[in-house]
């Protein structure tokens, strides 16, 4: 086990509190150190509040003294995408459009749900302009980049989530996804990254250019600590009218960790139709992760789907959705925003209903 507390999961640090071994105020400051020494250079949070995060660490604290603590995850620090309500900070999207001001008086769904499971909430993380892509960088805040190498992307639009996980700058990273805006980055920063099912976690207020499309959930360098995440964030919320109901939202993920995969069918497909365009290595990491999955047990069955290519399909709905998104925005703005979402908008209003 690491000496440093910044490099633990949050099951280990969880672990550690009950046991007195670590302190919640102790790993606070550690990450708050690691953010200290190398945002500069990756540029991951957008909103840092050190000073919060102390007290929050210092309150659960003492809880885990007590032998009271909220959850298994009171105490770690979290991170907020910059595209997710959280009361006090400003949601600015990676926008210079936006008011800095606010009022910023609301969380949403997830940030509510961590706040009360007595996480520690250290920050924002960048996201290109309104997520609209899957690299991040933006007019308001710049170039995210990836710690592996600092001249590639970490993706998008969960970037900075994935470069601040990947460079431990806390263990849970709060991330949201459309078409890969979790999955992406995790793949891209090396992590692992879960884009639960539609309406397991509750969304408020859901993005008006892709409404339920996007999806909350965790970023982090385990699956078990995704699932303690996931444990927190699957919780009823009523701002929510599509959410799952509460009696879906009670399984403990933790338990399907150790219940191995023996005899689960698993369909795969290096092309999907004609959809497969991936590199040589990129398809002979997955053909090696296919075989695992078989050599585990699982019955894996490569199949050829007759599906025809997506991308066009995926594209017209992007650019439908960012030509009303831009439109929301006064045109006196426009020169602020990213040139890039302005030309995908534009290709957007050339779209017939």
């Amino acid at each position: 086990m690491s000496d440093n507390l910044a490099a633990l999961t949050a099951a280990q640090l969880s672990d550690l509190y009950a046991s007195g071994d670590a302190s919640p105020v102790d790993t606070t400051q550690a990450v708050l150190d690691q953010i200290e020494a190398h945002n500069p250079t990756l540029n991951c949070f957008c909103l840092i509040d050190g000073n919060s995060a102390l007290t929050t660490a210092r309150e659960s604290e003492a809880r885990w003294q007590k032998g009271e603590p909220l959850s298994a995850i009171d105490g770690v620090p979290v991170s907020i995408k910059d595209l997710t309500l959280t009361k006090g900070w400003p949601t600015m999207r990676g926008s210079r459009t936006g008011n800095p001001d606010g009022p910023w008086d609301e969380d949403a769904p997830a940030t509510a749900r961590l706040r009360e499971a007595g996480a520690v909430l250290t920050g924002k993380t960048t996201t290109p302009e309104f997520g609209w892509k899957g690299v991040t960088d933006n007019p308001l805040t710049g170039i995210t980049r990836n710690p592996w190498n600092p001249e590639r992307t970490p993706g998008g639009s969960s970037g900075g989530a994935s470069s601040a996980c990947a460079s431990f700058m806390g263990p849970l990273h709060q991330g949201s996804d459309a078409a890969g805006s979790i999955r992406i980055p995790a793949a891209f920063a090396g992590i692992f990254g879960h884009k639960p099912t539609f309406g397991l976690v509750p969304n408020y207020p859901l993005p008006g250019h892709i409404g339920n499309l996007a999806n909350m959930g965790p970023l982090t360098r385990t699956v078990t600590d995704a699932a303690l995440m996931l444990n927190i964030l699957a919780s009823p919320d009523s701002r929510d009218s599509m959410a799952a109901p509460a009696s879906a939202q009670n399984e403990n993920y933790l338990n399907a960790l150790d219940a191995g995969i023996e005899g689960v069918r698993i369909a795969y497909s290096p092309t999907l139709g004609e959809n497969g365009w991936a590199d040589d290595d990129v398809a002979a990491a997955v053909a090696a992760a296919a075989e695992t999955l078989r050599e585990l047990g699982a019955i894996v069955e490569e199949v050829d789907p007759d599906i025809p290519p997506v991308r066009p399909i995926i594209e017209v709905i992007w650019a439908a959705a960012d030509a009303w998104l831009v439109d929301q925005i006064p045109a006196e703005k426009h020169a602020l925003m990213d040139p890039g979402l302005l030309a995908i908008a534009e290709e957007g209003r050339k779209l017939s209903v």
